[in-house]
């Protein structure tokens, strides 16, 4: 079961994707809570999530040990370039995507952005990887996006407008060519999670540094210490951690497996909402959910028995 390139287990691969988007989705709760306390806005909040994200990851580099029997380090140029394309895929993914929920508002661009993506990275991976989904990989993709609509749309009423459609089908068209890339490389040899979250980062803070200044950098607050605190947490845990765990894993797993194991992202954030911001399990929350981990489950086992089945490398 390990990728015979950069030697992580394929199933380790999964849980390392488990956790990841399972940690993004709290990234919400954090960011509604540092909404709440100062007046920062979602470009200065991601811009800070990268910037001190990307600080913590070449604090603990020195701390990782090389893995034995891992695949040599890529030539440094090559790196500049993967670095290069993956930030701006990371950065055009999560600014397009504060611009869709400004514009068409929070349940419409999230459905969208993350309904999109598995689509067009199955497409994506069936064109340029060979990957094949298979029907029940097919049918596990659809239940997934059915449960993202129920789960997210299911609650209340929403409003669309082609121009947030627009900018969150380009929200999704990043993350799709993130995804497909770093599943490419995985293939190829030479990646490394870590030196790939920190060239994004690197990347992404730089793109988004101008529109962070614009909106203003540096918010005002009555609570500085707990606005610290959050954005600590969220530069730690659903960015540095996550990231470096999901640019691991979408290295060795089909890249429509990746995809829908990220939608956890959506149901972690529906359950903190419930659990720490006092909202109602409703029908619909309940339904969504089941539809999206059923969906998932399905697609984790599928890939482990494939890896089973694949031949050894010579």
């Amino acid at each position: 079961m390990s990728n015979a390139v950069s030697g992580l287990p394929v199933g380790r691969g999964l849980l390392y994707l488990i956790v990841a988007g399972t940690a993004w989705g709290t990234a919400g709760a954090a960011a509604s809570l540092v909404y709440r306390s100062s007046d920062m806005g979602p470009v200065a909040l991601s811009f800070w999530r990268c910037a001190v994200g990307l600080v913590l990851l070449l604090a603990a580099r020195p701390l990782r040990p090389r893995p034995r029997g891992a695949a040599p380090s890529a030539p440094f140029t090559r790196k500049a370039r993967r670095a290069l394309v993956t930030g701006l895929g990371l950065a055009v993914f999560q600014t397009a995507y504060f611009a869709a929920v400004q514009s068409t508002g929070l349940a419409v661009a999230t459905v969208i952005t993350l309904g999109a993506g598995p689509v067009l990275i199955a497409l994506g991976a069936r064109l340029t990887l060979g990957e094949h989904l298979g029907l029940g990989g097919a049918a596990a993709v659809v239940g997934a996006l059915a449960g993202l609509v129920v789960l997210v749309l299911g609650g209340g009423s929403a409003t669309v407008r082609w121009p947030g459609v627009l900018l969150a089908l380009l929200s999704a068209a990043g993350y799709s060519v993130m995804t497909l890339l770093t599943r490419r490389w995985g293939r190829d040899g030479g990646t490394d999670a870590g030196s790939t979250s920190v060239g994004a980062f690197a990347v992404t803070s730089a793109c988004l540094l101008p529109l962070a200044l614009a909106e203003g950098l540096v918010p005002h607050t009555a609570d500085p210490v707990g606005v610290g605190l959050l954005l600590g947490y969220v530069a730690a845990v659903p960015t540095a951690l996550a990231y470096g765990l999901y640019f691991a894993g979408a290295a060795v797993v089909r890249s429509a497996t990746v995809s829908v194991i990220m939608l956890l992202e959506p149901v972690s954030a529906a359950a903190l909402a419930v659990l720490l911001l006092g909202e109602h399990l409703t029908a619909a929350t309940l339904a969504g959910t089941l539809l999206m981990l059923g969906s998932v489950a399905g697609l984790a086992v599928a890939e482990t028995r494939a890896a089973r089945t694949r031949p050894a490398p010579a």
